[in-house]
């Protein structure tokens, strides 16, 4: 997979640094970046091309090659991003934030093990309006525009099986879709499906 060119736009002269949507955040020569708003995907690729995500993270989290092991390695912006490069000597990890990043990869690593889409599909739902959303009158609203292509590759899937479950989700009542947005209706009490 090519990497893309990020489109970069600089804000004024701090060294906070701002990428547009879709955009690939450099690895080199900065080592790290702490999100400072916005949301990123970390993402590898097999030999066919196929898209392994690795993790979602958001303000306050910090991203890099340096946290990573993994080759070939990206870090891809869901959203605009306003982002700090660091370097490894200057960042100071919190053992809370370790543990908490531990917790989000294993979190993760349990979403994309259940057997069937339907259920995959649901448990992430609920990790991203948890993570990326806000409690609405009737439910979480996702504030965060992910297209179907998205979701399938978070979960190892096809665009065409997420679309049939997304629709199959608001035929129950569990989900609404308006443009650009999702949001679970009723949280986890009203499921048949452990949470």
């Amino acid at each position: 997979m090519q990497s893309i060119l990020p489109s970069v736009v600089s804000r004024s002269q701090s060294t906070t640094r701002t990428f547009k949507r879709r955009s690939i955040l450099p690895l080199q020569p900065v080592a790290l970046w702490r999100i400072e708003s916005g949301v990123v995907r970390t993402l590898s690729w097999l030999e066919d091309g196929s898209t392994i995500t690795l993790g979602l993270c958001g303000a306050g989290d910090v991203v890099g090659k340096f946290l990573c092991a993994i080759n070939p390695y990206q870090i891809e912006c869901l959203t605009e991003v306003e982002v700090t490069p660091l370097s490894p000597k200057e960042w100071c990890p919190d053992p809370a934030f370790l543990l908490a990043r531990v917790q989000q990869a294993e979190e993760f690593m349990l979403i994309r093990s259940y057997r069937r889409v339907e259920e995959m599909l649901l448990k992430l739902l609920t990790w991203l309006s948890k993570k990326f959303g806000r409690e609405v009158q009737h439910g979480h609203l996702i504030e965060l525009r992910l297209t179907h292509q998205d979701l399938a590759e978070m979960l190892g899937t096809t665009r065409v099986t997420i679309t049939r479950v997304l629709k199959q989700f608001e035929q129950q009542g569990i989900v609404q879709r308006l443009p650009n947005q999702v949001t679970l209706l009723q949280p986890e009490a009203t499921w048949h499906y452990e949470i």
